[in-house]
């Protein structure tokens, strides 16, 4: 039985050696563009125009779907919107607790998507930390002077 060869591989990939203490490779070169969009755009090249044409026209004769497509690209969906909504004050961590429930109430109205609600409930659990992380210190610097 021969024994496989443990000699280091000296052969290239892609281009470029492997380099030790890089597990991913050498990876993809800097500023080179995915295949299939490269190819989509050599394709459209000349015809972008044309095809941005018809989709106009087709909007224009009241095909949603074209008008959807068109829209999209000039008008593009927002993210997110400014959310108002009154909250008590948040002095304490056991304060959180009555703001939770007031988003809760929010969303349960309506006045909130879920997403939004989440997204005040995580702003709300960043604020308990820091409150809790400042409460700790001043209970830990309390201690550490009664030591001394």
């Amino acid at each position: 039985m021969a024994k496989p060869d443990t000699s280091k591989n000296k052969e290239k990939t892609r281009g470029k050696p492997f380099q030790p203490g890089n597990p991913g490779g050498p990876g993809r070169p800097e500023g080179s563009r995915n295949r299939a969009t490269v190819i989509l755009d050599q394709l459209a090249e000349g015809d972008a125009e044309a095809v941005l044409r018809k989709q106009l026209e087709l909007a224009k004769a009241g095909d949603q779907r074209a008008a959807e497509i068109v829209l999209s690209r000039v008008w593009p969906a927002r993210k997110s919107r400014p959310v108002s909504l009154t909250l008590p004050a948040i002095r304490t961590a056991a304060d959180v607790v009555e703001a939770l429930g007031s988003v809760a109430n929010a969303m349960a109205e309506g006045d909130l998507t879920p997403d939004e609600a989440q997204a005040v409930s995580a702003v709300l659990e960043g604020k308990r930390r820091a409150i809790e992380t400042v409460e700790l210190e001043a209970r830990i610097t309390a201690l550490e002077q009664e030591r001394t």
